[in-house]
């Protein structure tokens, strides 16, 4: 297991890479419609694959839909239990201790009266679902989003984001709690969430990636304009904002 020293020189070069990469491009709101996309070739060709590969994994659809209901839950339920010591760890770095107090509170319960994680009996006591991760804790940080880029595998992101996202995998709390091979059934669980994910949406999802003239494009825009609004980056004009479900697909 890595000492507390070389993991927090981990993280630091981690961040400074990303810090540099971001620093010296536009704000979303200073970039041509909001998108800074430097790298648009090399993006559409990992798009590309990325799209093959979906095809490949669910023939064009979402597949899942046969997994019942109470089964579905119970996975969605105990991915949303494990990601929560990361998520309070990001809200007490970003100072919203109220938030992060609320979901220490939230992971005591699930994880107990809960069966694990299994249950959600926190949401019925008056603490609701609220995740964060590190590329928000960077935007609270004030680092700039960067260029968009599409990351092999996980799709659509941005220079900070995808810093965050190196950030997380490192620091995850409880890849260190945990001891083998309950971490590994962990990694699991949060794998058959992003499965089923893909399932829940995948009527949105294939009207992006199949029934689009310009799928890169298209993703990309909803990619942003999501992830900006769950930021509340304010930055690229709110009067544009799309609703990214609202969005009209057809000749796209």
């Amino acid at each position: 297991m890595p000492t507390p020293h070389r993991m927090i020189v981990c993280v630091t070069l981690l961040v400074a890479s990303g810090l540099l990469a971001g620093c010296a491009v536009p704000g979303p709101g200073e970039a041509p419609d909001g998108i800074y996309d430097p790298q648009e070739g090399p993006n559409r060709r990992v798009h590309a694959f990325n799209k093959r590969l979906d095809t490949a994994l669910t023939g064009g659809g979402g597949g899942g839909d046969a997994v019942p209901f109470v089964v579905r839950a119970g996975i969605e339920n105990m991915a949303d239990t494990l990601s929560l010591p990361q998520t309070v760890a990001n809200q007490v770095l970003q100072l919203r201790l109220g938030r992060a107090t609320r979901n220490a509170a939230r992971f005591s319960i699930n994880a107990t009266v809960g069966l694990l994680g299994l249950l959600d009996p926190a949401e019925a006591m008056g603490l609701p679902e609220d995740e964060s991760d590190f590329g928000e804790t960077l935007y609270v940080w004030g680092f700039p989003e960067g260029a968009y880029i599409e990351l092999p595998v996980t799709g659509p992101s941005t220079e900070r984001d995808a810093v965050g996202m190196a950030v997380d995998l490192v620091t995850n709390p409880l890849s260190y709690w945990l001891p083998a091979p309950d971490k590994y059934y962990a990694t699991g669980v949060r794998l058959a969430e992003r499965v089923l994910d893909r399932s829940e949406y995948s009527e949105q999802i294939d009207e992006m990636l199949y029934g689009s003239a310009d799928s890169y494009a298209q993703s990309r825009t909803i990619y942003l304009q999501n992830r900006r609004y769950e930021l509340g980056d304010e930055s690229a004009a709110q009067a544009d904002y799309m609703d990214p479900e609202a969005l009209d697909t057809e000749g796209f």
